[in-house]
């Protein structure tokens, strides 16, 4: 399989994480790949967690580019305003597509798939998260940016995509064993708490109707 294959698994696994540790509160940040093969597709990835998972907030993503060797300042190629997706530069168009978060404007992943690689596309890339937070007394405003050197080559090295594969699969298995298992703990748990909810109601009503029945005169003696 090629490691664009798993490049894209990868990616999946951690935007599953990334959706299932948003009901824990939680986030993991993970690097970008940093090799392309010429041709393929590949992918730019930039995540940036929230330091307070419980205050909503909304994102914009900028994306900005320096080719390798030059002299010029970024330019800038792409922007993601939920839910809208903007090519800036002809260099890339119709070839760059948002590949985060999606559905919310709280953006915490901010990966984007480079289409048809070229030898061109090697240098810096820039990820900037333009977040507000919006706190009880005023917002807040927080710009994260991370970079990604990203090299072309004209193939995959074969040992790399082993290794990746090799990775991806024990990950996966474990996540999935941990997901499963968390699964049975929390089903396990919720059916032994509403069966003894169920023996505690039928305690107090089998009580209640041993009260009723019971004959207040039984006890008092006659002189």
């Amino acid at each position: 399989m090629s490691s664009y294959f798993w490049l894209r698994s990868f990616w999946v696994l951690m935007m599953f994480m990334h959706n299932v540790s948003q009901c824990q509160a939680g986030c993991a940040e993970v690097d970008s790949m940093t090799e392309a093969v010429a041709g393929q597709s590949s992918m730019l990835g930039c995540i940036s967690c929230k330091r307070r998972a419980e205050v909503p907030g909304s994102a914009i993503v900028e994306w900005h580019f320096k080719p390798l060797g030059s002299g010029e300042d970024f330019v800038h190629i792409f922007s993601y305003q939920y839910p809208d997706s903007t090519i800036h530069h002809e260099d890339f168009e119709e070839r760059l597509e948002w590949y985060g978060t999606k559905g919310t404007s709280d953006v915490q992943i901010g990966a984007v798939l480079i289409h048809n690689v070229t030898f061109n596309d090697t240098g810096t890339y820039r990820c900037s998260f333009l977040r507000t937070l919006y706190l009880p007394v005023k917002e807040e405003f927080v710009n994260i940016t991370k970079e990604v050197e990203l090299t072309v080559v004209s193939e995959a090295n074969r040992e790399l995509t082993a290794v990746i594969s090799e990775i991806m699969m024990f990950v996966l298995i474990v996540v999935l064993q941990l997901w499963m298992i968390g699964v049975l703990i929390y089903c396990y748990k919720k059916v032994y708490a509403e069966n003894e909810a169920r023996e505690a109601r039928k305690a107090m009503r089998a009580e209640h109707e041993h009260l009723e029945s019971k004959d207040p005169c039984d006890g008092v003696h006659m002189e």
